[in-house]
């Protein structure tokens, strides 16, 4: 990854896990908690693409493991938001251009609920079992639900963000762009033809039109003859 992405990333996941933990996990909704680190590695994931999704979902879950009041096996988290970071870059239109916000929300609801029941299969595989006492169901229904409200409000902007420090040429190489390229085709070349070959064609018309003026002279003095 570019140092400019690595410095963005790392900046964007300490904020948003300082607010998921001091801030969102205070508030004791029922069920789970926003996932706030979960929409940052999504927002990046889908500027970066899958292997820079998967580099900062890796990176973001090993924060989020290490970080108090983590209570599970580290690594655990990172392997989730790894998978859920590759999987989210997969999802990155081939322009970069957005046309809609159901793609980004469809996104966001299956990435809430993948990396939960990723999470519980693996807290299931070592051994924890606190999903069966909370109630997955609950769980699922819970994460899909804050994040997707709290979406609207996270990912344009990380998105944005993502860009504009990558100096994506959004606005070079879109379709305003190509627009603008058939146009200056149009106007140098209202034929077809380039500039230079509608000047060489005036060189070839003024050299013909020579030609025949004088081989009308020739002609007039022969007849003159």
């Amino acid at each position: 990854m570019r140092l400019n992405r690595i410095l963005l990333s790392s900046a964007l996941v300490v904020v948003a896990l300082v607010i998921q933990v001091s801030v969102l996990a205070r508030l004791h909704l029922p069920g789970a908690v926003p996932d706030l680190l979960l929409l940052t590695v999504l927002g990046l994931a889908m500027v970066y693409g899958h292997v820079g999704g998967a580099l900062v979902g890796f990176g973001a879950g090993l924060l989020a493991d290490l970080a108090p009041p983590a209570d599970h096996a580290a690594g655990r988290y990172a392997l989730v938001l790894c998978v859920i970071g590759y999987f989210a870059g997969l999802a990155r239109p081939e322009s970069g251009r957005l046309k809609s916000a159901t793609g980004p929300m469809a996104v966001v609801v299956a990435a809430a609920i993948g990396s939960t029941l990723l999470y519980a299969g693996v807290g299931a595989l070592v051994g924890d079992t606190a999903a069966r006492h909370v109630g997955l169901p609950g769980l699922l229904f819970s994460a899909a639900l804050y994040d997707l409200l709290l979406a609207p409000f996270v990912v344009p902007g990380i998105m944005w963000l993502a860009r504009r420090a990558d100096n994506d040429p959004l606005t070079e190489s879109g379709p305003a762009a190509k627009a603008g390229d058939i146009s200056a085709g149009w106007l140098s070349s209202g034929t077809g033809l380039r500039v230079g070959g509608q000047r060489g064609g005036l060189g070839a018309l003024k050299a013909k039109a020579r030609t025949r003026t004088t081989r009308v002279g020739r002609i007039k003095g022969v007849k003159r003859l």
